[in-house]
């Protein structure tokens, strides 16, 4: 039976909420950003072959899908008048910002030594951000027992999510291509990582520092080992589903993420449209983002996420035919997968949270960083997946690499690769991400049952053994 202390429905203040939720503006920052520029940061101003970019880009994230779930078990075990996340966030809060400047400060330095210090600083950086984000993904599920505010917490999250990533995604283009007709410089990428810095390290820390005084209904027990976490999460089906449906939409986010400089300097040819693109799927974001609350209470989370993915995957098909349909169609269909972005980001942490709460108490433990460490690990995979493929996309395509000061143009070959890598594969990814969901069988009713039980332990199985 886990080991818990009640807390009333309405036991969460504006200001918990709200300063958890800032917490988005690291995750968002650092989940866009590098995911945006870093591929095409290393093939268009460091001059890097586009197969070892996407190697370089992929590594250190896929680092952390070892790392995530051991930062998951340490904080699940860690002892501290913080609580067990709070000091973990704040090492990952300090780290982060510094080694995110650093990467794109561009030293002048020959191709191979500037490649090796970029995979090197983005090992150290991605190292700190695990150890902000998994017990910051965790902290809902500890913090109330009420599905429904689950709910309230992380819809509000993703709409921070959602403005950062617009501010993020539109301001960090502008910053590094101010100079080069839009292209970017080294002197742009440099104050662009500086500026971006700035906002993971208050996010981070307007996060760690609101939640302090945050309410606990259910201390955590911790794995010994990654494979004691992997047998865990093995018990929890609805977790698995869950987790291999996510990984597969991260992936497709992912490509698109890379892709997006690529599309627009190349299939566009206007480099600064990057930022209009992303002002059109993130402005309905969040505008869409209470119509996706509404759905999941009527339909149920499941189908409002299958129903937000068909969004988003009408948007990918829009790009698949970027070439022969005018700028306004494109920018429309990124407007349609705006709305099912903001679905497909904030349905599933929602019912990450619901399987978290009926593992509790269908195990009596309390995993949340054992769960949440497997899920950002996932996450991570799928994210780093993006880049690696669209390198790999780019490279067997014929794409020519080139720095900053020589713009070349590119064979027919990889503009066909890019419009594959940005559009068609991530199409693919969604197909597969669908059928993953259809077997999600955890109902949003079970769990009210189970947080009404937890409500009444003398009638929980077990309490009275």
């Amino acid at each position: 039976m886990p080991d818990y202390t009640p807390a009333a429905p309405d036991a969460l203040t504006n200001r918990i909420r709200i300063g958890y939720g800032m917490g988005s503006v690291a995750t968002g920052t650092f989940g866009t950003v590098p995911g945006l520029l870093l591929l095409y940061y290393l093939t268009d101003v460091l001059g890097v072959a586009a197969g070892l970019a996407g190697l370089m880009v992929f590594l250190p994230k896929a680092w952390d899908v070892v790392l995530n779930p051991w930062i998951g078990s340490l904080s699940d075990r860690t002892r501290h008048r913080w609580g067990p996340r709070r000091p973990w966030m704040l090492v990952g809060a300090l780290i982060t910002p510094l080694g995110f400047a650093a990467i794109f400060a561009a030293p002048p330095f020959a191709v191979d030594a500037a490649a090796t210090y970029v995979v090197a600083l983005f090992l150290i950086t991605a190292t700190g951000y695990a150890c902000f984000q998994v017990p910051y993904v965790a902290l809902p599920a500890e913090m109330t027992a009420d599905p429904h505010e689950r709910a309230k917490i992380n819809s509000l999250r993703v709409a921070i999510l959602a403005v950062a990533i617009l501010v993020s995604g539109a301001l960090a283009p502008i910053i590094a291509g101010a100079t080069n007709g839009g292209g970017g410089s080294p002197a742009g990428y440099r104050v662009m990582g500086i500026v971006m810095g700035g906002l993971l390290l208050g996010g981070a820390l307007t996060a760690v520092f609101a939640t302090a005084r945050a309410p606990s209904v259910l201390r955590t027990s911790a794995e010994p080992s990654l494979l004691a976490q992997l047998r865990a999460a093995r018990g929890s089906r609805p977790f698995l589903w869950l987790l291999s449906m996510f990984v597969c939409q991260a992936a497709a986010t992912g490509l698109m993420l890379a892709g997006t400089q690529y599309y627009a300097t190349y299939i566009l040819d206007r480099p600064a449209a990057v930022s209009v693109l992303f002002a059109c799927l993130i402005v309905p974001l969040l505008l869409a983002m209470p119509m996706w609350l509404a759905i999941s209470r009527r339909t149920g989370k499941r189908t409002a996420t299958v129903v937000a993915t068909i969004c988003f995957v009408f948007g990918a098909l829009v790009a698949t035919f970027g070439r022969e349909v005018p700028i306004a169609a494109v920018l429309a269909g990124a407007a349609v997968a705006g709305v099912g972005y903001a679905g497909v980001q904030m349905l599933p942490l929602s019912m990450l949270g619901d399987t978290i709460a009926a593992d509790a108490f269908t195990t009596g433990r309390r995993r949340a960083g054992v769960f949440t460490g497997l899920w950002t690990a996932g996450e991570t995979l799928g994210l780093a997946l993006g880049p690696g493929l669209f390198g790999l996309v780019l490279a067997i395509s014929g794409f020519v690499s080139s720095d900053a000061n020589e713009r070349v143009s590119q064979p027919d070959s990889a503009l066909t690769g890019i419009v594959v890598g940005f559009g068609a594969i991530p199409i693919l990814l969604f197909a597969v991400s669908l059928i993953l969901l259809s077997r999600y069988d955890l109902t949003e009713e079970h769990v009210v049952t189970l947080s009404r039980l937890q409500d009444e332990p003398a009638e929980r199985p077990g309490d009275d053994a």
